[in-house]
């Protein structure tokens, strides 16, 4: 096992339990914080997940999630502005 995937396994088990559970409890801000802080520890576990298994086209999926969890994110911000 190389030890890129050793750091992907302790990001996983480490970073993503507590993002869950700040994106499942608490008010919208905190929700909304656990769900950059749970979208950017994907894109990271992913990206440690690709370079450990060598394959250099399971990059993609990582990138496309990094730019459509930041238009995500936006959105859900726009979302949560009050109405006049």
């Amino acid at each position: 096992m190389s030890l890129w995937l050793l750091a992907g396994l302790a990001l996983t088990s480490a970073g993503l339990g507590p993002a869950l559970y700040l994106g499942a409890h608490g008010d919208v801000l905190h929700r909304l914080v656990g769900l950059a802080l749970a979208s950017t520890l994907t894109v990271l576990i992913l990206l440690l997940l690709a370079n450990g298994f060598g394959q250099s086209s399971y990059l993609i999926v990582p990138l496309v999630l990094a730019m459509l969890s930041f238009a995500g994110i936006l959105v859900f911000t726009r979302l949560l502005e009050p109405r006049p």
